[in-house]
């Protein structure tokens, strides 16, 4: 899942933003409204954690635009102020999900997962090719029973195999889904994850490569 923080108290922003990536989270983070509109112009997130009181730009702003211009984005609204009205205000705007600080980091997880599992094409809560399973909400995935020790990385790649169903994923765009932008366009991540996780899921093997196209799971 790619996630982008704007938030422009900088200690809670990168806490925010390091909390996330332990999570298994493709992490960005910027400090205000600006900085939000240039990523979002070049970048397809899935959850925008947005503070509503940004300078710049205000939060209100940024939230239209993604409504107007990013469908498929969701936005979590983050403010100071716990209203009812002020809470209805930002759903109003078009906010997804509303949260008011101070929260607990629990939460704020719980949330965004939720909202990412409400793409503009649904994705079942549960993942399943034969006798792989992959529950995204419990972050817990098994091979005939055998529950599978997956790093964080490892994980998401895997969630990003099976929701494609069997559609090719390039490897570009598995470093844009589970990586973030500090990630090299040139690295072996991918590669190197990708022979983990087969290592780690074991024979046959399901995850098969496309020579110059990219990775799916399925048959060859």
């Amino acid at each position: 899942m790619r996630v982008l923080v704007v938030e422009d108290f900088e200690v809670l922003a990168r806490t925010v933003g390091i909390g996330l990536r332990r999570e298994g989270m493709a992490v960005d983070v910027v400090l205000d409204g600006d900085g939000a509109l240039d990523h979002l112009a070049v970048t397809r997130y899935d959850v925008v954690v947005l503070d509503r009181d940004l300078p710049g730009v205000p939060g209100d702003e940024v939230c239209r635009r993604i409504v107007d211009e990013h469908s498929a984005t969701r936005v979590l609204m983050l403010t100071a102020a716990s209203s009812v009205k002020q809470r209805v205000d930002g759903l109003g705007l078009g906010a997804d999900d509303y949260l008011a600080k101070p929260f607990d980091f629990a939460e704020l997880v719980a949330r965004v997962r939720a909202l990412g599992r409400r793409p503009g094409t649904a994705v079942p809560p549960i993942l399943e090719y034969g006798e792989l399973t992959l529950d995204p909400g419990r972050r817990v995935a098994t091979r005939e029973g055998r529950r599978l020790d997956l790093s964080p990385k490892e994980f998401a790649v895997l969630e990003c195999l099976l929701a494609a169903h069997g559609r090719l994923v390039s490897a570009e765009n598995l470093l844009e889904r589970v990586w973030d932008e500090a990630a090299d366009p040139f690295t072996t991540a991918v590669k190197t994850t990708i022979r983990r996780l087969r290592t780690k899921l074991g024979d046959p093997p399901i995850i098969h490569t496309v020579r110059e196209g990219g990775y799916r799971i399925g048959e060859p």
